[in-house]
């Protein structure tokens, strides 16, 4: 079955003779769609939801627990979701094929009626069918103009609408099956008037222009053989061989209607493969063969794991953030992607890869976030260093986040590397490629010494040392799951932030009913030095918690310096 409604329908299904039903797809998350889903897991069968949307199925209730009501500008239609989560049996990954039967089907990504949005397109009786969803209703009609309004007053659903439609026109489709409106057995003749119509609203806004730079990925070329996507969130460059391959650095989402609409939740954000399709079209590229982050920002990297599904494109992450990449819910830090990134290949700081005859090294970058690299090679005669988010083409040091893991003297230390590399070129994360000048890695150097004094000015440094961000432990995994009655390790790292050697103390602190095998432990520490100790916590067995807290209490000598990190544990 293609969506559900309420369920009623399996109490129809003895009449045309059907005695089971094995798998429910749905098209996306709506309450419409799927109200009745508890039914169909209770008669047995499997219910596959929308990759992007699985929350808003199997964890619809911690949804239900953060959504924005009070000052809300979030006025995606996720509040028409379930009331309670049911079980669902995988997920449907966009660009992906699924066999159910004897019937295969693509899921092709149509963004409109909601973010996260699929249309099923298969063979049924020698015709090319689309099981659209709520995208398209009837010739030139859409069943809620109410649902394309994503951000307060705004119309990225439109966009997405007309850019979904057009990408149904173009696949030769004998028969468009709604879930709301009339059966369209000739889809050019009910997309078309669709696409006038919608046109014609965003004129009338004045935004059309915003969807013709929407609709069309605009690659421009820097170098011969380096070229810059240009209309992406977060700049991704591609560096081409001779062979018709291609190396991308950092890989996010295609556009600026693709991120912040409202919302930071899963189906809030979702990457695309348009901007690939048009770079294999445009410069003959037959293979997207590897890609590197410049750092672990989502606005960086959620087109990674697309990637690799769809194009088998290689992942090439420096040791020092590749464990992120690999293990999420162990960092407590801000931008991560919601799944963990498979990584093919760690690349050692400061040793040279060669990629198609370029010679490619990657060097350790903190400041914007400690977790990041510069990647230095030469192109076409020029010396490049890509630099991800650390600053803009002005040199101001104003983009570093405490919370990233910001260290008072990192842009001294990206300052000296830049200096010794010496780039023509430098290509970063959300500005136009600068081709440097005489005096600029000076002021970076000068204005880096001065942001490390000015916090040395600023903090107690000379008593106590917590660094610019401002805590002394840590604990990993910062996002834990487990079972009732099930044991887990935790690991703590902790910080001696004071001038001279001392013992340090480490209070475990958890729910009254949970156990621990201890829950305190003491080891001296050197000055600014860090260490770690182990902790085993037993969940309860025969109950549940969502994101139930622990923390760590620290004191060093007779300091006291309260609870210091906390980790969050949900039990199942």
């Amino acid at each position: 079955m293609i969506d559900f409604g309420s369920g009623v329908v399996l109490e129809e299904l003895a009449s045309i003779g059907v005695d089971k039903v094995t798998d429910v797809l749905m098209t996306h998350h709506h309450r419409d769609q799927g109200q009745g889903l508890d039914k169909a897991v209770a008669a047995g069968a499997r219910v596959w939801v929308p990759h992007h949307e699985q929350d808003l199925f199997a964890r619809v209730d911690q949804h239900w627990q953060g959504r924005e009501i009070l000052v809300n500008y979030n006025v995606r239609q996720d509040k028409f979701s379930l009331l309670e989560p049911i079980s669902i049996a995988g997920t449907l990954k966009d660009y992906a094929n699924y066999t159910f039967g004897e019937h295969t089907f693509n899921v092709v990504p149509t963004p409109g009626h909601t973010t996260g949005s699929i249309t099923l397109t298969t063979e049924l009786d020698g015709s090319q069918v689309a099981f659209t969803g709520d995208l398209i209703a009837g010739p030139g009609k859409v069943w809620s103009m109410s649902a394309t309004q994503w951000s307060y007053n705004g119309c990225e659903g439109v966009m997405h609408t007309l850019s979904s439609i057009s990408a149904l026109r173009d696949k030769g489709l004998q028969l468009l099956l709604p879930s709301h409106g009339e059966i369209m057995e000739q889809p050019s003749a009910a997309i078309d008037p669709l696409i006038e119509k919608l046109e014609q609203l965003l004129r009338l806004r004045g935004q059309y222009s915003d969807y013709e730079s929407f609709k069309e990925p605009e690659f421009r070329e820097i170098t011969p053989h380096l070229l810059w996507n240009a209309r992406s969130f977060a700049n991704s460059f591609v560096l081409l061989s001779e062979n018709g391959k291609a190396l991308l650095i950092d890989y996010g989402y295609a556009n600026i209607h693709a991120i912040f609409i409202a919302g930071t939740d899963r189906a809030s954000r979702r990457p695309s493969l348009t901007p690939i399709e048009r770079l294999k079209k445009q410069f003959n590229v037959s293979k997207i063969d590897v890609v590197i982050p410049t750092h672990y920002h989502d606005d960086h990297v959620a087109g990674f794991n697309l990637l690799r599904d769809i194009e088998g494109t290689e992942t090439w992450v420096a040791d020092n953030f590749a464990d992120l990449f690999e293990h999420p819910m162990d960092y407590d830090v801000p931008c991560i992607w919601y799944d963990p990134i498979p990584v093919d290949r760690r690349i050692p700081l400061e040793q040279t890869v060669v990629w198609e005859g370029y010679e490619i090294r990657l060097y350790e970058q903190p400041g914007h976030t400690l977790y990041a690299v510069a990647i230095s090679f030469e192109v076409d005669g020029k010396r490049v260093l890509a630099i991800g988010d650390q600053q803009g083409n002005d040199g101001n040091l104003n983009n570093y986040v405490y919370q990233n893991r910001f260290r008072s003297h990192d842009y001294i230390l990206s300052a000296e590397l830049y200096k010794k590399l010496d780039p023509d070129l430098i290509i970063s994360g959300h500005w136009d490629p600068l081709w440097v000048e005489e005096g600029y890695f000076d002021k970076l150097q000068r204005d880096g010494v001065s942001l490390k004094q000015l916090h040395d000015e600023l903090l107690p440094l000379e008593k106590i040392d917590l660094g610019a961000e401002g805590y002394c432990a840590w604990i990993k995994p910062y996002q834990l799951e487990l079972s009732g009655g099930e044991t887990a390790e935790i690991a703590v790292e902790v910080l001696n932030p004071l001038p001279q050697r001392d013992k340090v103390t480490v209070r475990l602190v958890t729910p009254p009913s949970w156990s621990t095998e201890t829950k305190e432990r003491q080891l001296e520490i050197d000055p600014h030095e860090v260490a770690t100790v182990q902790f085993a916590i037993t969940a309860p067995a025969g109950g549940t918690a969502n994101r139930a807290r622990i923390a760590v209490d620290i004191s060093i000598g007779d300091r006291k310096l309260g609870q210091q990190a906390e980790a969050l544990v949900t039990v199942k």
